[in-house]
């Protein structure tokens, strides 16, 4: 059974249409694609992502759809006026830093936020990001197990059983998960952490090969011959290698 995988797309929905034309080439137009989250922030079109995967989840397509730190903001700077991210970061740093804000919301018509006072952008934000876009975005899964293979957004917690995960583990977390060499039971095929190309390490795939920072979007397969990176020229073996 094959099995793809679609990096972090970053707001970027002309690549995930590239990416899923590549899809489609490689014979997967009905199979299962799981897309590892960041769904948004950075690109021009997040509005646009989030409609496209929800309308091909509603259509029957048979899309996993992860939740990557990104995803779970705006919700949070809608709902929660005092949240506080696990890095310390608050809902005016989603306006202040070079993390997207700027072109999530102009997606939805809200403009010039950072040069705007914070509670005039969220009542504008709260009346111009549809109510079920928020819903959808709160209730994506952090994970997918299948095929001998765990897809999500970061990595997960070397040596902690899935079910004990911490849930901003598996949205942030980065040296503690990539710097570990152990068996995990599983590949793990993950994002968060941009490379110049999707690479296979043994025990994890990394197919974050930085959409969100003009680099490309990746889409891998997964069978019982190994990991192919999809490319225009047909799919290339992900082979492994070691980390530098």
């Amino acid at each position: 059974m094959r099995i793809y995988a679609i990096g972090d797309i970053h707001g970027h929905l002309d690549l995930l249409l590239q990416a899923h034309e590549l899809i489609a080439q490689d014979g997967g137009a009905d199979a299962r694609i799981v897309h590892l989250g960041d769904l948004i922030d950075r690109g021009p079109d997040s509005r646009g992502v989030v409609e496209h995967l929800m309308r091909g989840q509603a259509m029957g397509r048979d899309w996993i759809v992860l939740r990557g730190n990104h995803d779970i903001i705006p919700a949070r700077f809608l709902r929660d006026p005092h949240w506080i991210d696990p890095r310390g970061a608050t809902q005016a740093d989603w306006i202040a830093r070079d993390v997207g804000a700027e072109t999530t919301l102009a997606s939805y018509g809200v403009r010039g936020a950072q040069h705007r006072p914070l509670a005039e952008v969220h009542a504008e934000a709260l009346a111009a990001i549809p109510p079920e876009h928020l819903d959808w975005l709160e209730a994506l899964p952090l994970w997918h197990r299948q095929q001998g293979a765990l897809f999500v957004h970061a990595g997960i917690r070397p040596g902690v059983a899935l079910k004990a995960q911490d849930p901003a583990d598996l949205m942030w977390i980065r040296h503690e998960f990539l710097d570990d060499r152990r068996d995990h039971g599983a590949v793990v095929v993950h994002g968060h952490t941009p490379v110049a190309r999707a690479t296979h390490y043994g025990n994890r795939i990394n197919i974050d090969s930085g959409a969100g920072r003009n680099g490309p979007l990746s889409a891998i397969r997964l069978d019982g011959g190994g990991a192919w990176l999809l490319t225009e020229n047909g799919p290339q073996p992900l082979l492994p290698v070691e980390p530098a």
